[in-house]
């Protein structure tokens, strides 16, 4: 037998924007429970109410037994509208739940054993594809989550559809395949340095004993005037003269 979570609501006459905006200056939320072929039923919520249940993990496939006045209504949390600046809750969606019928719900993917992952333990990275799947289930059989045990993983491995605990009798939306719901990638390598064409040349390397040779001087063109500053160039010795 499923678990349904209990909920306060109160009922509300009217209908259209202008009821719901006095709805919220009342300091509540309004909201809505339709489906299973019946007339919708107007209600109203505790904002903190709301918001206790949307920041709660699984909150999309939670059951709910919706209680306004004396009657119960068994219902999934279908939608929350927000305001665009204070992102409080403006408006709620209940699907009504009908006997044997079957329900399309979202059931989130809890991945246990990562630390005993022989692909993780060796420097692999888990890439979940689906964090929840969609399927169709039976109102009183909808798992609270499924479990993905990566105990026996290496890298390369992937986790599919049918390694997925708790599916018994449930549907998955997407059929005529084993799906994959994660795999084991291996780690990720640090590129290496490209060298930049654009950049200068690296400086020679320094001479013996830790200093730089210093570059020699480029010899003067034949016929040019040596340069302002620079020492005259010594005269060659006279040659002697011939003895007579």
């Amino acid at each position: 037998m499923a678990n349904y979570t209990t909920i306060e609501a109160e009922a509300r006459a009217d209908a259209g924007k202008g009821a719901a905006r006095a709805t919220r200056r009342s300091g509540k939320v309004p909201g809505v429970i339709y489906g299973a072929k019946q007339t919708p039923d107007l209600i109203e919520l505790d904002p903190r109410v709301v918001l206790k249940e949307v920041h709660s993990s699984g909150w999309r496939s939670r059951l709910y037994e919706v209680k306004v006045g004396g009657t119960t209504t068994r219902a999934l949390f279908r939608d929350v509208q927000y305001h665009p600046v204070t992102d409080k809750p403006m408006h709620v969606d209940f699907q009504r739940l009908a006997p044997g019928e079957k329900i399309r719900v979202s059931v989130a993917v809890v991945f246990h054993n990562d630390l005993t992952s022989p692909g993780l333990k060796r420097g692999g990275v888990l890439n979940v594809v689906r964090h929840a799947v969609e399927c169709l289930v039976d109102p009183d059989h909808v798992p609270a989550h499924f479990d993905a045990d990566l105990a026996s993983k290496d890298i390369g491995d992937n986790i599919r559809w049918h390694d997925l605990k708790g599916t018994d009798g449930i549907t998955p939306a997407i059929v005529g395949r084993d799906f994959v719901i994660a795999t084991i990638a291996p780690p990720t390598k640090g590129a290496e340095p490209v060298a930049d064409p654009n950049a200068p040349a690296a400086a020679a390397a320094p001479a013996k004993g830790g200093k730089a040779a210093p570059a020699k001087a480029a010899a003067p063109a034949k016929g040019a005037a040596p340069a302002k500053g620079a020492a005259p160039a010594a005269k060659a010795p006279a040659k002697p003269a011939a003895k007579k």
